[in-house]
């Protein structure tokens, strides 16, 4: 969990445009760093996955952690397009070199001490403290800017980065059924992955060998593998449908909120969000069915919400973001316990990717719609798309892994 929050408890995240226009850049310079950020991010995104399955997951966290700390201080120590152009490309790093390994890492953890059934409880308590480490670093912003300029939440978010990457080499050492795992051995029928790796995977010789073999099974699992491919989908959707927040704020503002009250209302939204990862767990063990029917309510609330006046529209889209919310980390432990192969990291990694593209495809709509609509009529038609993902779950969304306390009759997956 302080990997979490400390992950998200960066004060610099508000306030880095404003640092930008300071420098003098235009608009467009600023969407081409944007570009440059998320182009970044879609480079890295599978390959570090790969990479993660083949080394330490813990010293790739700490890379991260680092990778993104430097980031932030060459914004500030070289203003400028160039250096922060630099910036992105490492901050797209990070988060590639992240993505997918943090999950990976906790239900290897926990599927060794037979308690992956644990994992979406384990998640949403993360995403959680991520959330409120988010609040808090945006409520320091304004102090610290008042003490040492922008400046100095660029320097002190680089000590944060570097305290988080000693928080990531102090996580649990791998377990042997996980070092195994790394490289290419074999998991004993016990460790509850229900896995025993490619005799291939044994033969490699090389960490460069090792991670193309990985790219490979992870990948082919990810896309051929009909069960996690569903899961897959389902994941990257719910993912992607997180881009709704970028709009709320301008929701607010069409619906008659000042910009002083934007912050406060947004941050309505940030705390139903902590309260649906809380529920995450206990909502971990239901059916498909009962999943279809909280995304489609998630849907209604913010659809809906977005229609009425201010403070309604503020109950409706908070409750069901925070819906939203639960129903994504119960979709990625579903992934999770879906996935059979040796490569966990790729094959999350994969699912990350397609939510980069599918919420670059809702930027678009919102892009082109705003030509005609306002921003809430927007956040109400595409609430639609959340129903129609919902109508998926009842045939798409993988069963969870048994615990022993669990009817052992239940129906396992299948796989095909």
């Amino acid at each position: 969990m302080a990997y979490a929050f400390l992950s998200e408890s960066i004060p610099i995240y508000p306030v880095y445009a404003l640092l930008f226009a300071q420098h003098g850049l235009s608009a467009a310079e600023i969407s081409s760093l944007f570009v440059v950020w998320s182009a970044t991010t879609f480079l890295f995104e599978v390959p570090s996955g790969a990479w993660a399955d083949v080394v330490s997951r813990r010293a790739l966290l700490a890379a991260s952690a680092v990778v993104n700390g430097l980031g932030y201080a060459l914004w500030v120590a070289w203003p400028g397009y160039t250096g922060f152009l630099i910036g992105f490309v490492l901050w797209g790093l990070a988060s590639a070199l992240a993505s997918g390994t943090y999950e990976a890492f906790t239900y290897d953890e926990l599927a060794a001490a037979g308690q992956e059934h644990r994992y979406a409880q384990v998640i949403g308590w993360t995403t959680t403290a991520g959330l409120v480490g988010l609040l808090l670093s945006n409520l320091a912003a304004a102090p610290l800017i008042d003490l040492g300029g922008i400046e100095l939440t660029g320097w002190i978010s680089f000590g944060v980065c570097c305290v988080n990457a000693l928080v990531a080499l102090s996580l649990p050492r791998a377990s042997p059924h996980t070092e195994a795992a790394l490289r290419g051995g074999r998991f004993a029928p016990s460790s509850g992955t229900g896995f025993e790796c490619d005799p291939e995977i044994d033969q490699r010789g090389g960490p460069l060998a090792r991670w193309w073999t990985m790219l490979r099974a992870g990948t082919r699992e990810a896309t051929t593998h009909q069960v996690v491919r569903r899961a897959v989908v389902l994941t990257a959707l719910m993912y992607g449908f997180l881009a709704f927040d970028e709009y709320f704020g301008l929701v607010f503002v069409d619906l008659g909120a000042t910009t002083a009250m934007v912050a406060l209302l947004t941050a309505a939204t940030a705390a139903a969000q902590a309260l649906g990862g809380l529920l995450a767990g206990p909502a971990a063990r239901l059916s498909a069915l009962s999943m279809a029917a909280l995304t489609a309510v998630s849907a209604m609330l913010i659809g809906v919400g977005a229609a009425l006046s201010l403070y309604p529209a503020v109950v409706g889209i908070s409750l069901g973001y925070g819906v939203l919310q639960l129903v994504l980390i119960v979709t990625e432990a579903r992934l999770q316990d879906a996935i059979e192969g040796p490569a966990r990291a790729t094959v999350t990694s994969v699912a990350g990717l397609g939510s980069e593209i599918f919420a670059m495809g809702l930027y678009a709509g919102f892009a082109i719609g705003s030509f005609w609509l306002g921003y809430a009529a927007l956040v109400s038609g595409m609430a639609v798309l959340v129903v129609v993902v919902a109508g998926l779950f009842p045939r798409w969304l993988p069963p969870p892994v048994l615990d022993d306390s669990e009817d052992p009759e239940i129906p396992e997956k299948t796989t095909t």
